[in-house]
């Protein structure tokens, strides 16, 4: 029996999924239609801890085309004739603007029932200054019939289209998202980026040293360095090239700590680590060793994971701590138990600001990208299987004799194996995760995530 599986080559050109942010007034039914809208993707199944699960924003994908959709928050005039004044003010106008400035396309949801509001001619009058497509969205719309009352009083904001929706029932929706997906924008990598580059992204809080040990990087190496625009917002992508070897050193803008910013704001420089994450290979975490590991790393830490990405974690200004070597074992044993998800992600002090310990990354980068990239024989694999079937067979469930038949790689970057079985869906994911520690421990694949799947034997047909 023959895999269907083919495996699957690297990109030379990476897309990068487009940001569409929903923006209006509280109850107008924007998380209804986020709900609705996202319920068209496959959930993920995520076990990685210190990861929430209520994120106001996800990966979508409708008609083989992807975007991340953002719920913003509402818009909401405060109270007093004062602020009537100038409704969109203070953090109100600011929150708009950032959803303004960081989406490719936004829909802005109205109240069907409630009709016209002032603050939603303020809202028009804003968005007029972009040009960025933008969808006029009039929701608890129920049906066609009630079209003809209530959306005349809509086209008083001066708007050419309106799409009639009901989020709670799903009317309009569907030709909703099937005029969105025909204006998203597709971001690809520059022509000038060499096909081979190691794509390295750089994550961490503001004022971790993200930009120091960048430049680090390439004042103490003097090798070729051309810039390339960043295709992602607020990046900047550097070149950097080392002997016969390219890395693509893509620095993102700062994670900041919930309690420093406001809530609505944060969620924007989330979404653009989501963004740099689908285009890079492997991802730097950068930790500063003055505030050790926070929730907001291993958040971080968890998407690199979500995306199957290979990842180092970098502890920045270890030169602060000099020779306290009792301080500096302490803030490493935090950091193994809080990441012991990624057990396998190698730990590298350093300091951008002196250079020490930095000479060793890219010789890091090397090793680990080898391991993310490495394929292995299906001869090799299959006696892998079986010996670990002989030391340890898979335990009975249901009354029924679990069997793994064979395996075989089905992709790298990660390294993806698949594994026939008579009855997968019956195997303990704690045998899952004995499987995965052998493979790594056999293939030597200490330093990279590795993901094994389970396939169910296909049974012929009777006659």
């Amino acid at each position: 029996m023959q895999m269907t599986d083919k495996k699957i080559s690297r990109k030379t050109k990476v897309m990068q999924s487009a940001i569409v942010a929903l923006i209006g007034r509280p109850n107008v039914g924007k998380s209804t239609l986020f709900n609705r809208i996202t319920k068209s993707r496959k959930a993920l199944v995520d076990p990685t801890p210190g990861v929430t699960r209520d994120r106001q924003y996800e990966r979508v994908d409708w008609e083989h085309k992807t975007f991340i959709l953002v719920d913003t928050g509402g818009i909401a005039a405060e109270s007093g004739p004062a602020e009537e004044r100038d409704i969109m003010s203070g953090n109100i106008r600011e929150q708009t603007l950032q959803a303004v400035a960081e989406a490719d396309v936004l829909l802005f949801l109205l109240d069907g029932r409630e009709g016209v509001t002032p603050t939603d001619f303020d809202v028009t009058n804003l968005l007029r200054r972009t040009d960025k497509p933008v969808y006029y969205v009039v929701n608890k719309i129920d049906g066609e019939e009630l079209e003809p009352n209530l959306l005349p009083s809509f086209y008083e904001l001066g708007v050419e289209r309106l799409w009639p929706v009901s989020a709670e029932h799903g009317y309009g929706v569907r030709s909703l998202m099937d005029d969105l997906i025909t204006v998203l924008p597709e971001h690809q990598e520059s022509s000038l980026q060499p096909a081979e580059s190691i794509r390295i992204a750089f994550f961490g809080r503001p004022n971790v040293g993200k930009s120091s040990l960048i430049n680090r990087l390439l004042g103490e190496d003097r090798m070729l360095v051309s810039d390339i625009p960043g295709t992602t917002r607020d990046s900047i992508d550097t070149l950097l090239t080392k002997g016969a070897k390219n890395y693509l050193l893509m620095d993102t803008a700062g994670i900041r700590r919930k309690g420093r910013v406001k809530e609505k704001l944060e969620k924007f420089s989330i979404i653009k680590a989501l963004a740099a994450l689908e285009r890079c290979d492997l991802a730097l975490i950068l930790i500063n060793t003055e505030e050790g590991i926070t929730e907001q790393d291993t958040k971080v830490i968890g998407y690199t994971q979500d995306e199957g990405k290979a990842c180092i974690l970098v502890v920045n200004k270890w030169d602060i701590l000099k020779d306290d070597h009792k301080e500096q074992k302490k803030i490493l044993a935090e950091l193994k138990m809080a990441t012991q998800f990624v057990g396998f992600a190698p730990i590298l002090p350093l300091s951008a600001l002196t250079g020490k310990g930095v000479n060793k990354l890219l010789p890091t980068i090397d090793s680990v990208y080898r391991q993310f990239s490495k394929t292995f024989p299906t001869s090799q694999l299959n006696r892998i299987l079986r010996n670990a079937v002989d030391s340890h067979p898979p335990a009975v469930a249901r009354g029924r004799r679990l069997k793994l038949l064979y395996t075989t790689q089905i992709t790298s970057q990660p390294p993806t194996f698949a594994i026939v079985a008579n009855y997968p869906k019956e195997i303990h994911f704690s045998y899952h995760r004995y499987l995965v520690n052998t493979f790594r421990k056999e293939l030597g694949l200490n330093q990279t995530p590795i993901r094994i799947v389970f396939r169910e034997r296909k049974r012929r047909k009777k006659p």
